[in-house]
């Protein structure tokens, strides 16, 4: 049995930054957490993705541009909220590599599963039922992976709260795309619902979603029926997609694919208009 420990490593945190200015709006939003959202929206509005920010965060450029692309190229509203409370990781640092200048464990401590499970599904519900989006897709890397995941779970397809299934179960999301996991369990994958779309993007060489594990996911996923699509990234390392370095061979292009893909697949479960 693989398993997963919440560690964090320096292939997480190995960045570049991408040129461009990001496009959306800082927002500050209050929410009920913990607890449940309480004053459904009173329109309905069409379609928004959930974008779980990398260790980097949710300033760091690439996750803000990837945001502006997912928002254009599916015509949905795009959040990316900050899941680590403000604290951030010096770039510096990480681009001169000083991993002992980095309280990685302190940092990985903060920001836990179980510390920030509860403000991921708060947002899924908030967007869901306060906001009213119609359709709702989530996408994480690294961090956000394992994130998506329980977004995902068989066990939140009953509360009164989330969206109405043709079978009177509801679900936070339609569908999820998980890039290069980190923090991933067997169990999360054991618990993934047959009826959220699940994308994985994965990278050749990962530390964090090791081989054993993915085999694990590409066979349990099949075993239980949910309908997922598997992107191999051949080549590339943990932390690409989201860096997508052009000093590093493949790494870029590897990057354009990625976001392609996602594209493609909330297209094809939110819609396309």
């Amino acid at each position: 049995m693989s398993t997963t420990t919440d560690k964090i490593q320096p292939c997480c945190l190995t960045g570049f930054r991408w040129s461009g200015t990001p496009q959306g709006k800082e927002i500050t939003i209050d929410l009920p957490i913990p607890g449940s959202p309480s004053n459904p929206a009173s329109t309905v509005q069409r379609k928004a993705i959930l974008l779980i920010h990398d260790l980097f965060g949710w300033t760091f450029p690439n996750n803000r541009l990837l945001a502006d692309h997912y928002a254009a190229e599916t015509n949905s509203t795009v959040y990316l909220p900050d899941f680590f409370d403000g604290l951030v990781i010096s770039s510096d640092l990480i681009a001169q590599e000083k991993w002992d200048q980095i309280d990685l464990a302190g940092f990985a401590a903060k920001n836990s599963r179980e510390i920030r499970e509860p403000e991921v599904l708060g947002w899924a519900r908030y967007l869901g039922h306060e906001l009213g989006f119609e359709k709702l897709g989530a996408v994480g890397f690294c961090f956000g992976g394992w994130a998506v995941f329980r977004l995902a779970s068989l066990e939140h397809e009953s509360g009164s709260l989330d969206q109405q299934l043709g079978d009177g179960k509801r679900r936070l999301v339609d569908c999820i795309s998980a890039g290069h996991p980190t923090w991933l369990k067997e169990s999360d994958v054991d618990g993934a619902s047959t009826t959220v779309g699940v994308q994985i993007l994965s990278t050749e060489v990962d530390q964090q979603f090791n081989q054993q594990l993915k085999a694990y996911t590409f066979t349990k996923l099949q075993e239980r029926g949910v309908p997922f699509e598997w992107v191999h990234f051949p080549g590339v390392t943990h932390g690409c997609l989201a860096r997508g370095d052009e000093n590093i061979k493949g790494e870029r292009e590897a990057m354009v694919r990625g976001k392609n893909a996602v594209v493609g697949f909330m297209r094809q479960w939110l819609g396309t208009d």
